[in-house]
């Protein structure tokens, strides 16, 4: 944990002074507004993006992410490394005041994701992984001491009656599909809904064996938690090439996919788009 923390404090460091100024605006009044893709933003997105873009520029490597100019495709297919962020996942559920967003902060090296770190501001807790490393949780209070954060152990067989956990705001058809397969092989399905990626604190901490994903997202809301599930062993799998989901493609947009179990057999190609 101590490599994992000197390579990475500065996103701790960043995902720190963020939180604070997220909760500042989440306690008071704030607008939203429509950006041109018809998605919500607030001042916290914008805040929270220029807070956690101050950091990592220091490190020279790109970013890319929901708040920051993307650049087109023939620049970025000749970066080896590249910062995935989405300053405030979920803002739909910071509007409701449900206090499920988070904050999102990936690596990606050729394609591949090889650092998350996801922050919840409302729960104080912070995971963080690598595969070289394995995976760790830790409160706001503990972020800045590796020798208090909290190993995950890696993913052991999953429960019984299997636990599913869902988008809170998008669903589709393909879900009622699953839910059939899965109970034809595993049993029963127990399902949950809960907003952003504060869905992977449910998976790493094997409190959910399934997350599948058949409506919209983009990269920056899942490449840091594909790092930190695959470091204990977990699956983030393309419904359409039954392979891990990669990033910093031509279209920035994610595959439907599922993120699972390791020792669940998911028919993939049932789900293709």
């Amino acid at each position: 944990m101590t490599d994992l923390f000197q390579q990475y404090n500065i996103t701790i460091a960043a995902a720190l002074e963020a939180s604070d100024a997220i909760m500042e605006i989440y306690a008071g009044d704030f607008e939203r507004f429509d950006k041109e893709d018809g998605s919500p933003v607030t001042i916290a997105d914008l805040t929270s993006s220029k807070i956690i873009r101050k950091y990592l520029l220091t490190t020279e490597i790109p970013i890319t992410g929901e708040e920051a100019e993307k650049q087109p495709y023939a620049v970025r297919q000749k970066w080896d490394k590249v910062w995935c962020v989405d300053p405030l996942d979920g803002t739909k559920e910071f509007i409701k005041r449900n206090g499920e967003f988070v904050i999102n902060i990936g690596l990606i090296e050729n394609e591949k994701p090889i650092f998350g770190l996801i922050a919840s501001p409302v729960n104080r807790q912070i995971i963080i992984g690598n595969k070289d490393s394995g995976a760790f949780q830790m409160s706001y209070e503990n972020a800045l001491d590796p020798s208090k954060w909290e190993k995950l152990e890696n993913l052991s067989k999953p429960h019984d009656p299997i636990q599913m956990i869902s988008s809170r705001s998008h669903y589709s058809g393909n879900l009622l599909k699953l839910v059939d397969s899965i109970e034809k092989d595993y049993g029963l399905v127990e399902s949950r809904a809960m907003g952003s990626a504060l869905k992977f604190f449910e998976l790493v901490n094997n409190r959910a064996d399934v997350y599948p994903r058949f409506a919209p997202t983009m990269e920056w809301d899942i490449a840091a938690g594909q790092a930190i599930y695959e470091a204990i062993g977990g699956k983030v799998i393309n419904v359409n090439t039954g392979k891990p989901l990669v990033y910093n493609k031509e279209s920035l947009k994610n595959p439907h996919f599922i993120a699972s179990n390791p020792l669940m057999n998911l028919p993939m190609h049932s789900f293709q788009q």
